[in-house]
């Protein structure tokens, strides 16, 4: 799904403009990012906890040639889902295994 398509989809049901909508969810991830830079962390209830986890540089290797490359330390958002997130998800497994 696309943001335009999320749009679309609550646009939809909350009986709002398109752009009215678009302008909320931009509000919403921006305030998102926000308080992730400034605080490293954000946890949103039933849904999930965003955080910044810090990675060391180390050494690698480039899988086409297998030369040695060095990686640089740097800040990665990590994303642990939420127990009710979880949850709908798991059906997800079961509708396979049918």
């Amino acid at each position: 799904m696309t943001k335009k398509e999320l749009v679309r989809s609550i646009s939809d049901k909350l009986g709002l403009t398109q752009l009215k909508t678009k302008e909320i969810v931009q509000k919403t991830f921006d305030a998102i990012i926000e308080t992730i830079v400034e605080e490293g962390r954000i946890e949103l209830r039933n849904f999930g906890v965003f955080e910044v986890k810090y990675r060391d540089a180390r050494k690698a290797r480039n899988p086409k040639t297998g030369e040695e490359v060095s990686v640089k330390e740097k800040c990665v958002v990590i994303f642990k889902p939420g127990k009710a997130m979880e949850e709908k998800v798991l059906v997800l497994l079961d509708k396979k295994e049918k």
